[in-house]
């Protein structure tokens, strides 16, 4: 791993070789250029002089002469090689250096010494006042090793220094990098040892330290004391928590069970009220019933007396005919009255309390629960339609479909109107593809909409303390979506009145299937949202068109 100290030495080693780098090329150029100036100042001067001293000798001839100004030329070490030729002769006289640095002369014409730079000089005299006369010419040899062995030590000197300060400088931010890093390092292992142990097996750092680094280490032990005190109260929270779950569990399981008791109770209140009704219904003609029966036995007994007397009249035996014959209409009458209400009351009370599956005339099956809820719509001036075609046959759950249409329309009694207001409810019925369509529809108050999204949660009413459960819609709803496999839907403007609609298959799907059917229902939704009361009139064949009013 590349750690920080490592990088902080790579850093600033880098950064003193960059500096030490530039400082040491601009030394060298300064050297070079100093050198290169020495250099040409050497070259110009001896040239110049050789210029000067050479020609008046060797226009003599004076070899001894020309030997002594080559050799005092030679001092300096950059000048390698001297020769002098006449313009008549060839080579006069020449000195060389060599390797080993003595000086010996030329004794015949020769190159310059490899790697050295050689100047031509003509010589000319101008003694006499007359023109100048070439007398003959000097080679001299320069020498750039001196400049060129200058430049390279130098050069060695700044890479030893750069070197030697390298090293100094590891050494340094070794010895003072550990002043920093080896609490950092404790620091660090104690962090992985809190995240991969638990708190109480980690042990707290020394904070004997009183530097910035004894700050982060007790800075760090308070972290982890109060890390540990989190940590037992997140565990005690835990254990609270699941105590809490496992209570609301319960809870849970019992209010599941008090509800799944309460709907049950609401389906048996309402069979309840359904046989409270209806035997006060059968109440009137079996009254008006006994009361004909009674009349015309009073009026047998008569007869029979006036039989017996032997002084029985015409009249007599015409109006006991007339009151026979009356009262007999009244029993027949209100016989199949009676008769009439038990028989739709003992098919809806079978069917509530049972749940078999059958098959059954929709519009029919519909009359006879309107029939059994006579009782609670003469509670008020309420006219009841029903609009459904004769030949829409259903193959499901008729005491499920019983509760469903029951609450729906005492949902309307009780809520859609007030006490002594006249109004009209409407059921309706039409086939969409394989499913059925059927509405109950009022005139009444409506449904102010911030109620009308939870009118289908449970426990959910109105009239909470005036007898209200808030199960029966909950009830619908449940029927409707999980035993019919179908969907329900409720629109209401307030002032207005409100629809509810229900899509449900004409075959009910068994238990097993209801998931398949997912998508006919999100389907039947639409369509139930999408028709109108008039359209399903319009498309509907032979229908039952019934009305019932409360009077």
């Amino acid at each position: 791993m590349f750690s920080i100290q490592s990088r902080l030495k790579l850093l600033f080693v880098v950064i003193v070789t960059v500096v030490l780098a530039i400082s040491g090329t601009w030394s060298q150029r300064s050297l070079e250029r100093e050198l290169e100036g020495s250099y040409q100042r050497l070259r110009y001067g001896v040239l110049t002089r050789l210029q000067i001293s050479l020609p008046s000798a060797l226009w003599d001839l004076d070899k001894t002469k020309v030997d002594d100004i080559v050799e005092a030329e030679l001092l300096p070490p950059e000048v390698t090689a001297i020769r002098v030729y006449d313009s008549s002769v060839g080579l006069f006289a020449g000195t060389m250096r060599a390797p080993d640095g003595t000086l010996v002369p030329v004794a015949a014409p020769a190159l310059a010494p490899k790697g050295d730079v050689s100047a031509v000089l003509t010589l000319q005299n101008g003694a006499g006042g007359g023109a100048p006369v070439k007398v003959g010419t000097v080679v001299v040899s320069f020498s750039r090793a001196g400049i060129d062995a200058a430049l390279s030590s130098q050069m060695m000197r700044k890479i030893i220094e750069v070197l030697l300060l390298d090293v100094v400088l590891i050494l340094a931010l070794s010895l003072s990098l550990r002043v920093v890093f080896a609490p950092l390092q404790q620091l660090r292992e104690r962090l992985f040892e809190l995240a991969t142990r638990g708190t109480g097996e980690v042990e707290e750092l020394p904070e004997q330290r009183r530097d910035e680094l004894g700050e982060v280490i007790r800075g760090f032990n308070m972290i982890q004391r109060r890390l540990k005190s989190t940590i037992v109260r997140i565990r005690e929270a835990e254990d609270t928590a699941l105590r809490a779950s496992k209570e609301a569990a319960l809870a849970l399981d019992d209010l599941r069970q008090t509800q799944e008791s309460l709907m049950e109770a609401e389906r048996l209140a309402s069979l309840g009220s359904l046989v409270a009704g209806v035997a006060h219904e059968i109440n009137t003609p079996v009254g008006i019933t006994l009361t004909s029966a009674s009349v015309l036995k009073e009026a047998t007994d008569k007869i029979q007396a006036a039989v017996a007397n032997g002084g029985l009249k015409k009249s007599e035996i015409m109006g006991y005919l007339d009151t026979a014959s009356e009262s007999a209409t009244l029993i027949m009458n209100n016989a199949y009255r009676a008769a009439h209400l038990i028989h739709s009351f003992k098919q809806i009370a079978v069917d509530q309390a049972s749940e078999e599956r059958r098959r059954f005339g929709l519009g029919e099956y519909i009359g006879e629960i309107i029939s059994s809820l006579q009782p609670k719509l003469k509670k008020g001036a309420l006219k009841l339609h029903l609009d459904c075609p004769v030949d829409i046959v259903l193959d499901s759950y008729p005491g499920a479909f019983a509760q469903v249409v029951t609450n729906l329309l005492l949902n309307c009694v009780d809520h859609a109107f007030k006490a002594d207001v006249s109004g009209q409810i409407r059921i309706g019925a039409r086939v969409v593809g394989e499913q059925v369509e059927v509405y109950v529809d009022d005139d009444g108050l409506g449904i102010p909409p911030n109620v009308l999204e939870r009118v289908f949660d449970p426990f959910f009413t109105t009239r909470r303390g005036q007898g209200g459960t808030g199960l029966g819609l909950n009830i619908v709803y449940n029927l409707v979506v999980k035993q019919f496999g179908g969907a329900i839907a409720v629109s209401s403007t307030p002032g207005e009145g409100t629809r509810f609609t229900l899509c449900i298959p004409r075959v009910t799907p068994v238990q097993e299937r209801k998931a398949d059917t997912a998508a006919a229902r999100a389907h039947s939704v639409n369509a139930v949202r999408s028709h109108s009361v008039s359209a399903a009139r319009a498309q509907a064949p032979e229908t039952v068109d019934n009305e019932w009013d409360g009077t």
